[in-house]
């Protein structure tokens, strides 16, 4: 749930207290005596007593007690910085004030009209994000979300609507992936999405394991039926804009919705099958850029495919060396039991083709090797348009999550060449993982318009430029800014 927000455009009124506030300024040599600014004195005999300069404030947030007991957090914003960088300060800056667990928060924002409006943007959107507490199951939670938002110096017409919207696009994708395993089963995950869609007009679709039996989905069916209940499915979700247009698009979203990864028979060693409960982020991000779309009004018309199984060790879980078909009539041969997630996508993907869509677009935490490569700070993107690569790495800078692109040549198929099979699955040794895995799944879009994350940047320890959790929800506010941009 998302804290109210109240809006002024007077500043703070300093003879009421307000116990927590954040104070967002312009870079400055000198704080003009217009500004008026919370805590003034104060925040100069700190940054004496820490031999700092005003304009470090852009680097590193302060915070102090004010004489009536308020708690005052100070950061400056450079605006010749990446949006990221000033995400990541006003993050610091609230961390100062939310650590006291604060029921309300009293944010004031300074500079031309201009920088006020997009310092507002910015604030709002780290607070909503950050105020709302993550499910836990402790009997007494250290973290209660915050309720109010009071803003001075702006006032948005639009309420932030879309601010609004990317946040809570965002705690949804969050919010089930911390969710434990035992908890959030292929079966309750599914019951979860079907309320969701109730609540939000979508229509509802599903295709159980008899139904993907039937229809040939060998590859999806190969992953699922380790588990002991035969409760994966591919669920389909389908938003339509109210305001149609001609030029409307019609864009898939596809997520990896693995609830919980053992590895199958290539069992995975204790410390990498820690947090496997998290392996279903591709398609918690895929359900936050749909309700994120949905609550934001986008002019498209949004598919969104989940692919929902576990992926377990039994007597009955597939096995290296067997042969699948897929739906698209594709033979694979299995090389590794980990490498479940292409499994499950090529399917899914198969079903989304079939629409026809304008762009298809997957999320999955798929491979190691991605984060071998470029650590958690970025996600790694593949496309089959090069003309969209331009626009996905823009998305990334203006959202604040950032996006680096990688190659899938023609002759990276080679080395997923099989005698015996139309394809590899994989290849045993993974250090190319996340290109073989691109190249993979590319044989499944046809020449569909497709671009795929893999989403090594759904967890980063300390947060990750405007999101403070671990679970950094990443994806959200790029498709949006992708999808704004074609």
């Amino acid at each position: 749930m998302l804290a109210s927000l109240f809006q002024n455009t007077s500043p703070i009124d300093q003879s009421i207290k307000l116990p927590y506030i954040l104070v967002v300024l312009p870079t400055l040599d000198k704080i003009p005596k217009k500004y008026n600014v919370p805590g003034e004195d104060s925040l100069e005999k700190l940054l004496e007593r820490r031999n700092m300069k005003l304009a470090d404030l852009n680097r590193t947030p302060v915070s102090a007690n004010l004489a009536n007991g308020e708690l005052c957090s100070w950061v400056m914003i450079d605006t010749d910085k990446s949006i990221f960088n000033q995400q990541t300060c006003i993050r610091k800056a609230l961390k100062h004030l939310l650590v006291e667990n604060p029921s309300e928060i009293h944010i004031a924002v300074y500079g031309t009209t201009h920088q006020k409006k997009n310092f507002s943007e910015l604030a709002v959107y780290v607070t909503w994000i950050n105020g709302a507490a993550l499910p836990v199951r402790k009997n007494k939670p250290t973290r209660t979300s915050l309720a109010k938002i009071f803003l001075y110096g702006h006032q948005d017409e639009q309420n932030f609507a879309l601010q609004r919207a990317l946040a809570e696009g965002n705690l949804l994708a969050r919010g089930l992936t911390v969710l434990p395993a035992n908890e959030l089963t292929p079966r309750t995950y599914r019951q979860q999405i079907r309320k969701l869609a109730d609540n939000e007009g979508w229509k509802y679709e599903e295709f159980d394991l008899t139904k993907l039996k039937d229809i040939g989905a060998g590859a999806f069916v190969a992953v699922a039926q380790g588990s002991h209940s035969e409760d994966a499915a591919i669920v389909h979700l389908q938003y339509q804009c109210k305001k149609h247009s001609t030029q409307q698009k019609n864009i898939a979203i596809v997520g990896k919705g693995i609830c919980f990864d053992t590895g199958g028979h290539n069992l995975k060693p204790a410390r990498h099958m820690q947090g496997m409960h998290e392996d279903m982020n591709g398609s918690a991000v895929a359900l936050g850029i749909l309700l994120a779309a949905t609550r934001a009004e986008l002019p498209i018309n949004m598919d969104c495919w989940l692919a929902i199984a576990q992926n377990h060790i039994s007597p009955t879980a597939y096995k290296q060396n067997d042969i699948i078909s897929a739906l698209n009539g594709l033979s694979i041969e299995i090389v590794h039991t980990d490498a479940e997630g292409r499994m499950v996508l090529a399917d899914t993907l198969t079903l989304a083709v079939k629409l026809k869509p304008d762009l298809i677009i997957d999320f999955a935490t798929l491979t190691g090797s991605m984060q071998t490569a470029i650590g958690s700070r970025y996600s790694g993107i593949f496309c089959n348009r090069p003309d969209l690569i331009p626009k996905a790495i823009a998305a990334g800078n203006e959202s604040g999550e950032r996006v680096c692109a990688f190659p899938m040549d023609a002759d990276y198929d080679e080395e997923l060449e099989s005698h015996i099979a139309d394809i590899k699955q994989c290849k045993l040794d993974g250090e190319i993982d996340h290109i073989l895995a691109a190249c993979f799944l590319r044989r499944f879009v046809n020449e569909t318009p497709w671009l795929h994350m893999d989403l090594s940047a759904s967890r980063h320890p300390e947060g990750l430029g405007a999101v403070d959790s671990e679970v950094t929800g990443f994806g959200v506010n790029w498709a949006i800014e992708f999808l704004k941009k074609i």
